[in-house]
């Protein structure tokens, strides 16, 4: 293939309807006037300037020196762009995505054909646009996004509410409290600055208001109407990554042409991603790009539906630096793919028969310390550790050991029969790999609010002493269980610091149950293969304070206070092209008292760093969270300094009641 010789516009301006100025970053082959071709859009609040720059380095002029103009654009409010930003996924941010779309279309250098790309928040977008319609949208790459924004995000997994409510909103409260680039904006950027501070937004208290999966998450869920998606979609996920149920969701529910991908990897783009291996995600993304928006024949209408790395059964761990395993292929239906029921049993054993059981499930508070985080994504320790502590706090049934490798594909679901003496609580059920020594690896795992038993639209309290039943489904999964170890179904009734605690302690009886585990023929070797991973030349910096991470847990003896405390120093870099420097630190800390639900505590502190020559910028950012038996407290801090000076000073605080939660 002959390269295009490509240029990069750094701060391309698009003027929306409303006269918003938005700050786009273009490479395009250098003669796309006179040969316009295909653009592809990635549209984040993630900083193009200085947060992005080493995917997108590796990315977009990859694509550009192929025939594709590239188009990195700051949504409004954040980066170099005007405006502000009160939300995520909001119908603003839809509508500005449409008239970029248009803009491109109409560019002489493009041919009039558009495709969306994205991991995370740009995957969600991509898709949210794609139900719009919008005629030039061709086709779209969604990568770690999700179908249902309730269910399926940051918010409330199985009802529960995720402690990412709070770490992720108090992620954006420090991103967002950023100024633009005054070597972009000019004098401006000060004004610019302070507007934002003051609009934005203290995110989890908006997510908090919204308890129960009312219009608010129906919007921008695409789950609401699968047919309105007409963009050929290509969605990709991680077994290690939060969002890996998309994938298989968009592949048997869309009319439009659908493939997916899952690897072994985290919350980051296949070719550069951990675990190992990684994959010509760039060659695959390009084959996408050929047949649906220059229509060439590259065959990927003849791929599988879907292509899973099976991943060995291995130790626990808290990272993997590579995963071993083969690549299967699978059709949409999952037709090759069988049921095989194991009841729990008396004696807490796994597939020995159904039986009448009165299991007590009392958990402590602060069972879950080795759950790992729910989106690893900041390449630190973040993996579920070994479970035995977690396991010793739940109630376990095993299975006997294994006769043959078994490969377990798909989502297995757990029914339970239970009673509760509170109207409140919730269930943790992890399947876990047994090996002969007694080591506990994490495959999957599901949570359940009871109050959303029969779903989250319409929460219900649980009857006090009478028997109920409630299904869950527990993530989906590609996991080999080797001969000879055992399978475990560990129940419990907390999963701390991974949920909020109910409010109060909570006694279940578990009087019946049992395990559908989706089970596939035994793959022999790989099934697909992908091409070694390519990229563009990487980001030109200087290091000048490394990156670290650490996760230390420790208990106040004296209180019985148990604490995660979790820091990411994403270290100091200078961009050798426009001189920016750029730093930053996150702190977390979640404390718990195994006896007391209420003492849960959430606690952030972020701090961000701007410089270049004698400007300098910082934002120091705060939250916490608390609560009581009936509502929800909340307080927050943004600090904004120009040099030693304290230029903006902001205190949110506000108290929300608990709603079957």
């Amino acid at each position: 293939m002959t390269l295009h010789d490509i240029t990069e516009l750094p701060d391309e301006g698009i003027i929306l309807s409303d006269g918003t100025r938005l700050s786009a970053r273009i490479w395009r082959p250098t003669d796309a006037t006179d040969n316009p071709v295909p653009a592809i859009l990635e549209y984040l609040p993630y900083r193009k300037r200085d947060g992005t720059c080493a995917r997108d380095a590796l990315t977009h002029p990859y694509f550009a020196a192929r025939g594709y103009a590239c188009i990195r654009v700051d949504m409004r409010g954040n980066g170099d762009s005007d405006g502000l930003m009160l939300d995520e996924y909001a119908p603003q941010e839809q509508a500005d995505a449409l008239e970029v779309i248009d803009w491109l279309a109409a560019q002489p250098w493009c041919d009039g054909n558009v495709g969306m790309m994205g991991i995370s928040w740009g995957g969600f977008n991509g898709l949210q646009v794609a139900a719009l319609q919008p005629d030039p949208l061709k086709a779209i790459i969604t990568l770690c996004s999700t179908v249902d924004r309730f269910a399926d995000d940051i918010h409330y997994k199985g009802g529960c509410l995720l402690n990412e409510n709070l770490g992720w909103g108090a992620t954006m409260w420090s991103y967002s409290s950023r100024p633009p680039d005054p070597a972009l904006v000019g004098d401006k950027w000060r004004e610019m600055w302070l507007e934002r501070l003051e609009a934005e937004p203290f995110l989890p208290s908006v997510w908090l208001r919204h308890q129960a999966r009312d219009a608010y998450w129906q919007h921008g869920s695409v789950c609401e109407d699968y047919s309105a998606i007409k963009a050929a979609t290509l969605a990709v996920g991680g077994w290690g990554d939060a969002y890996k149920n998309a994938v298989p969701a968009l592949v048997e529910n869309l009319s439009a042409p659908a493939k997916g991908i899952i690897g072994p990897w985290v919350h980051k783009y296949p070719h550069f991603a951990v675990p190992e291996p990684r994959i010509g995600f760039l060659q695959e993304a390009l084959r996408w790009w050929d047949r649906w928006l220059k229509g060439i024949d590259t065959g990927v209408e003849d791929d599988p539906d879907l292509r899973y790395y099976l991943m060995d059964g291995v130790r626990p761990a808290a990272w993997y630096e590579e995963r071993p395993g083969r690549w299967i292929t699978m059709s949409k239906d999952q037709a090759d793919v069988s049921e095989l029921r194991l009841p729990l049993g008396r004696d807490r054993t796994l597939g020995d028969g159904g039986a009448d059981l009165s299991e007590q499930i009392t958990s402590p508070a602060d069972t879950g310390a080795d759950a790992g985080e729910y989106c690893a994504i900041w390449l630190g320790p973040e993996m579920p550790g070994d479970q035995r502590h977690d396991d010793a706090l739940s109630v376990c049934f095993d299975s006997a050991p294994m006769p043959d490798d078994t490969d377990i594909v798909g989502a297995p679901r757990i029914r339970l029969r239970l009673q509760s003496d509170q109207p409140q609580g919730q269930i943790a059920v992890r399947l876990c790999h047994v090996h002969p020594d007694g080591a506990s690896t994490r495959i999957t795992y599901g949570v359940l609010n009871l109050a959303h038993r029969k779903g989250s639209a319409k929460p219900k309290p649980v009857p006090v002493g009478k028997e109920f039943g409630v299904t869950l489904s527990l993530d989906q999964i590609a996991y080999r269980i080797p001969a000879g170890h055992h399978l475990r179904v560990s129940i419990s009734n907390a999963y701390w610091p991974l949920i909020w605690p109910a409010p109060g302690k909570t006694q279940l009886t578990l009087t019946r149950g049992f395990l559908d585990l989706p089970v596939r023929h035994t793959a022999t070797g790989d099934e697909c293969t992908f091409e070694p991973p390519e990229a563009a030349e990487p980001w030109r910096i200087r290091s000048l304070r490394e990156a670290t991470n650490s996760r230390i847990t420790e208990t106040d003896h004296a209180t019985g206070i148990s604490t995660l405390r979790i820091t990411d120093d994403f270290g100091e870099t200078e961009d050798l092209e426009h001189g920016l420097t750029t730093g930053g630190i996150a702190r977390e800390a979640w404390s718990i008292h195994p006896d007391d639900p209420l003492s849960a505590r959430g606690e952030t502190h972020w701090t961000q760093t701007l410089e270049r020559g004698d400007w300098s910028v910082r934002t120091e950012t705060f939250a916490q969270m608390w609560s009581d038996a009936t509502h929800f407290h909340l307080t927050a801090r943004i600090e904004a300094f120009a040099g030693d000076e304290l230029v903006y000073a902001r205190d949110e605080e506000e108290s929300i009641p608990r709603h079957c939660l």
